[in-house]
């Protein structure tokens, strides 16, 4: 070994010797406040759909084909899930820059340049031309260098590490929005379906109070009613005529909010009428302390934590000096067959250590902010556990509260029915006025409207109930660290949640 490189060989070693270290804290999880057990859960124990299983999406449970097409069609063409995919794309790529500090840096350099006097020479300077000291001449050089800063202190890694936990939220992030469009859309489509319903309920009410106006309109004419009568038939009759079709409107919201969400323009895409589902099904809560491992944005939220902490090492190896090895080979002269000989190569090998003395307090503060947003992320963290649990407890007693309104609100509609036909047959006997007809047909039509509300809260519940859940996502379907190495072509699809995944949840839908 040369007197020259010794000094670079020592510097070298004690880079790898201490290449272990990085300064700043490990990160380890928070612990989040999980309870027990579900209250709602209590005293009520919800059936088991039976005719879902493995391998299957969680809206397959509800047995409609139309809406099994539309969600399929979210993952493919909604646009705010391929903004998400994006930004996932850009984590991943912010972790190879990232990565890419680790190593050293090299570059080749080379310059060609021709010189000579400009203008008039002095005398002496034109003797000396003539005799060929002076005039113009060439100069060529070729240079290779490389320079490597250790990451002893850990800067880099820390560096690495956040962004590997930011790529991995901005994974959880994506799952978060994909889960998102998925429960809105199928909120929107079975709220579509009760505006279908409803206009059907209003149809049919249309039928029967045009026939009721035809027998007011006959009593009328053989003297047995008062106009009165007829006019109070007439109005029922265009009242509900005008509510019918007022649920155009509504319907055609509706359906211009589903096109959106899978990525159709609202002039080319249509919903068939259909009937409303009447089956409703309740997937199975499980355990509270396996929500914090079933919801993307608690995963988000835990991710974002372990990038915050492994800011505050890369802010805390501030505080260590900085070494950079550097080395060079060149050669350099002035005619260019001469370039590549011995004579003109020539080398150095250094290295630098640089450290600030005085910053004036930056880096204690830089230290400060870095835990203080740590501190922010962890309460971020745990107000998102909390209100993960207040969602599944709003569903299930939803869910278990409408259960029971509906079978009173069934009996209450069989019983109006009947208290509508008999009304009816009394009027005809002439012994009541019509006015109490009216009253009967208004709470028939009432209540068959408020068991209708009631199926699809219902509904809707089920379907927030999931979402609450995760929707059969895992935290293992999170790219691993030694998977966030690359940057993924443009486009290239994230994958839902893999069967495997769903294996939890899904058995019992």
């Amino acid at each position: 070994m040369t007197r020259h490189a010794a000094p670079i060989a020592t510097a070298l070693a004690i880079a790898l010797l201490v290449a272990s270290c990085e300064v700043g804290p490990n990160y380890s999880r928070p612990a989040a406040p999980v309870p027990t057990s579900y209250k709602e859960l209590k005293g009520w124990k919800p059936a088991t759909p039976r005719d879902a299983g493995a391998n299957r999406p969680w809206w397959s449970i509800y047995r409609d084909p139309t809406l099994d097409k539309l969600e399929r069609q979210i993952a493919i063409s909604n646009q705010n899930l391929k903004a998400a995919e994006a930004a996932y794309r850009q984590a991943q790529a912010l972790v190879a820059q990232a990565q890419s500090q680790l190593y050293p840096t090299a570059a080749i350099n080379g310059s060609a340049q021709r010189s000579g006097p400009l203008g008039p020479q002095n005398p002496t300077a034109a003797r000396a031309a003539a005799r060929g000291n002076i005039g113009t001449q060439n100069q060529f050089n070729l240079t290779g260098s490389a320079s490597w800063m250790p990451d002893i202190w850990g800067k880099v890694r820390r560096t690495i590490e956040g962004q590997q936990a930011s790529a991995q939220a901005s994974a959880a992030d994506l799952a978060a929005a994909r889960l998102s469009a998925q429960t809105t859309l199928a909120t929107d489509y079975f709220t579509l379906r009760a505006t279908d319903e409803q206009k059907r309920l209003l149809d049919t009410a249309v039928v029967a109070f045009t026939e009721s106006l035809k027998i007011t309109q006959n009593q009328f004419a053989v003297g047995n009613a008062a106009l009165s009568a007829v006019l109070q038939a007439k109005t029922q009759l265009e009242q509900t005529q005008s509510q019918a079709i007022s649920t155009g409107v509504a319907r055609s919201q509706l359906e211009h909010a589903i096109a959106v969400l899978t990525g159709i323009p609202p002039g080319d895409f249509s919903i068939a009428v259909a009937p409303m589902p009447s089956y409703v099904p309740v997937v199975p809560a499980g355990m509270p302390s396996a929500l914090l491992e079933r919801r993307p944005d608690i995963a988000a939220a835990e991710r974002t934590m372990q990038a915050a902490n492994a800011q505050i090492g890369v802010a805390v190896a501030a505080y260590y000096p900085d070494v950079t090895l550097s080395a060079s080979l060149g050669v350099a002269s002035a005619m260019l067959g001469d370039l590549f000989t011995a004579s003109s190569a020539a080398w150095a090998i250094g290295s630098s250590v640089s450290e600030t003395v005085f910053d004036a307090g930056l880096r204690e503060a830089q230290v400060a902010a870095a835990r203080a947003v740590y501190e922010q992320d962890i309460a971020t963290y745990r107000q998102t556990v909390l209100t993960a649990f207040q969602q599944v407890e709003d569903q299930l007693a939803a869910l278990r509260i409408l259960a029971e309104q509906a079978v009173v609100e069934d009996a209450t509609v069989k019983d109006a029915r009947e208290a509508e036909r008999l009304t009816l047959n009394q009027y005809l006997a002439g012994t009541v006025a019509y006015t109490s007809v009216i009253i009967a047909q208004t709470t028939a039509l009432t209540n068959e409207e408020s068991a209708l509300t009631i199926l699809q809260n219902r509904l809707i519940a089920s379907v927030s109930l999931i979402s609450a859940l995760g929707g059969g996502w895992t935290m293992t379907a999170l790219p691993r660290e030694s998977e966030i190495k690359g940057t993924p072509a443009a486009g290239a699809p994230i994958e839902e949640t893999s069967p495997s995944l769903l294996h939890e949840l899904l058995p019992f839908l």
